[in-house]
């Protein structure tokens, strides 16, 4: 994998209110982690694509 992307870091324990907002810090937190966990998926299948091609 060519590009560095780092896993989103969960909000820390004095983050959320415990009041259930909406949205609530977790809310983010788990928004980014599924676009992330998505772009490592495009990421590896990209690397397998270019180590297939040579």
């Amino acid at each position: 994998m060519n590009e560095i992307n780092e896993k989103p870091l969960p909000p820390a324990d004095s983050e959320c209110c415990d009041s259930a907002c909406n949205p609530c810090v977790w809310d983010h937190y788990y928004a980014e982690l599924k676009t992330w966990r998505l772009k490592q998926v495009e990421l590896k299948e990209q690397a397998d694509e270019a180590s297939n091609e040579q």
